[in-house]
């Protein structure tokens, strides 16, 4: 079981960065391997002029083709995700995101933008084909501290106990998932016995 990590925040030291690293923890600690993708190393030449030939962006975009889940980062600006998640986005096929679990997160300053991932996201991440959508976990910008001693980020008990429960349910999906595969591969091999 494997989940592709998406950093979309311009910024490297960001709130939705260390969101996504405490639902890497979190995930880890569910049994999930995570890799990771900051959008903000990708050329943004290439990116912005669709040239995913170029080795960056060819990458990229097969560790999400191969990805069992995705897990998204966004900081909130004026009530929607980052606009170089949607430059991202935009490269993927029409059906780049089928079959995917999918996980949505974001950070922002407002409780009035809490519903932003689900106004604003989730219709792009439906069109692309995602299978299932975890609730998503926005957290303000507040419930985000960061501890420059220990160079990591620290969340409420509510923000931490929503990745815990997102990672948990995002386990057990793609276990589930896995079992299914396991069980059909099964019963063709034992399909392909009896008629030989």
């Amino acid at each position: 079981m494997d989940a592709l990590l998406i950093a979309a925040s311009p910024s490297e030291r960001s709130r939705s960065a260390a969101l996504l690293h405490g639902a890497a923890l979190a995930l880890e600690h569910a049994g999930i391997v995570v890799r990771r993708l900051a959008l903000s190393e990708l050329p943004a030449e290439a990116l912005l002029r669709v040239r995913t030939a170029e080795p960056p962006l060819r990458d990229a975009l097969d560790h999400v083709r191969c990805a069992s889940a995705v897990v998204l980062a966004t900081p909130i600006y004026k009530a929607a995700y980052s606009g170089l998640l949607k430059a991202f986005l935009d490269l993927l096929p029409q059906d780049g995101l089928h079959g995917k679990w999918i996980w949505p997160l974001a950070t922002g300053g407002s409780p009035a933008h809490t519903l932003a991932l689900d106004h604003s996201l989730r219709p792009v991440l439906d069109n692309l084909g995602a299978h299932q959508v975890v609730p998503s976990v926005y957290a303000l910008e507040s419930q985000v501290v960061w501890n420059d001693a220990a160079a990591v980020a620290q969340f409420d008990a509510d923000v931490q106990r929503r990745l815990d429960a997102g990672a948990a349910r995002l386990a057990n999906a793609l276990e589930s998932q896995a079992h299914l595969r396991r069980r059909d591969e099964r019963m063709r091999l034992s399909v392909v016995r009896c008629s030989a």
